[in-house]
């Protein structure tokens, strides 16, 4: 287990495992009652920042907009990076577009024409973007 230092939050080693294609987040945040809520999310990785996006209406983003704190983790098998910090949220709705554009063609490198189906079908919803640059990230990459 590891911990990067905060000016430099995301060591070569788990960039390199969080920006393997296939892998997806698993975004946990606080519900208003305080229970914990999960969701499963694409992401990208840029710089030190780790960028969300999410369809407006379902809950994790509400939950974010209230509390901005937020853990994720992504895993393959034994191997995991989890982050943990708070978020700023991106209301900007064309580069919310840009940031669900770009991970659709990255979640579907294999077939671009899906790639292309999902941007349009996202065009027609209100979108929102959440970043997180880490406050603390721990990762197991070995096994």
């Amino acid at each position: 287990m590891s911990d990067a230092a905060p000016s430099d939050p995301i060591e070569p080693s788990v960039r390199r495992f969080l920006e393997a294609p296939g892998r997806f987040a698993v975004v946990a945040t606080l519900d208003p009652d305080g229970s914990v809520h999960q969701a499963v999310a694409w992401y990208l990785l840029r710089g030190g920042t780790l960028v969300l996006n999410s369809r407006e209406g379902r809950q994790w983003p509400r939950n974010l907009r209230r509390d901005p704190r937020v853990s994720v983790a992504v895993e393959d098998g034994y191997r995991w990076v989890t982050l943990r910090g708070t978020v700023e949220v991106v209301d900007d709705q064309a580069r919310a577009q840009a940031d669900i554009a770009e991970m659709a063609r990255r979640y579907h490198a294999d077939d671009p024409a899906q790639a292309e189906a999902q941007v349009r079908e996202f065009r027609q919803q209100q979108r929102v973007t959440f970043e997180l640059t880490p406050a603390r990230v721990a990762a197991s990459l070995e096994g």
